[in-house]
């Protein structure tokens, strides 16, 4: 991979956390439910990269360059409790995304 595929790749990774970041409002149970994927896991395969890479990286850490605080402090201010058609959404987008 050349070093500007990386940098940009890296710019939209970037991005993409700052949009995350603005976008408080919608619920990790709803990205879940739409695309598969969350906060969480973005922040799961950022410790993986970094392992994969023998870079120590623990998981409040992770979590916190994705969410750009505290996880806690995050829930605490945006996290709200998901209602029983989101939870419904969820449990059948699980078998769309394994």
């Amino acid at each position: 991979m050349s070093d500007i595929t990386t940098e940009l790749e890296a710019a939209a990774f970037r991005r993409l956390l700052e949009h995350l970041r603005k976008r408080s409002d919608v619920q990790n149970i709803e990205l879940m439910t739409l695309a598969g994927f969350c906060r969480n896991c973005l922040a799961d395969w950022y410790r993986e990269a970094a392992a994969e890479r023998g870079v120590e990286i623990g998981k409040d850490e992770a979590r916190e360059r994705v969410y750009g605080m505290p996880y806690a402090e995050w829930r605490a201010l945006f996290q709200k409790e998901a209602t029983p058609e989101q939870v419904a959404a969820f449990e059948a987008a699980q078998k769309r995304h394994p």
